[in-house]
């Protein structure tokens, strides 16, 4: 693989793990409550959310960054 390739697909890879999720869509994502989200967003507790506006949105990687802080069990994990 040249370095032009290896560099395009870590780029495409970073991308995917920087898209943004509305509420609903990382609510579904977390399989939660689109209020249980908003009230962390009103707290300040737990994920970090980007405002566009008075728009909400949630990066892919915080959502699986936060599954995996509270993943309990199984190889090494707390």
């Amino acid at each position: 693989m040249t370095a032009t390739a290896t560099r395009e697909l870590k780029t495409r890879a970073k991308d995917e793990q920087s898209e943004l999720k509305t509420r609903e869509e990382a609510a579904a994502y977390l399989t939660m409550k689109t209020q249980t989200l908003a009230a962390w967003a009103m707290t300040g507790k737990y994920l970090p959310m980007v405002k566009i506006g008075r728009s909400v949105r949630y990066r892919k990687c915080d959502l699986d960054d936060f599954l995996r802080r509270r993943t309990v069990g199984g190889d090494g994990a707390e």
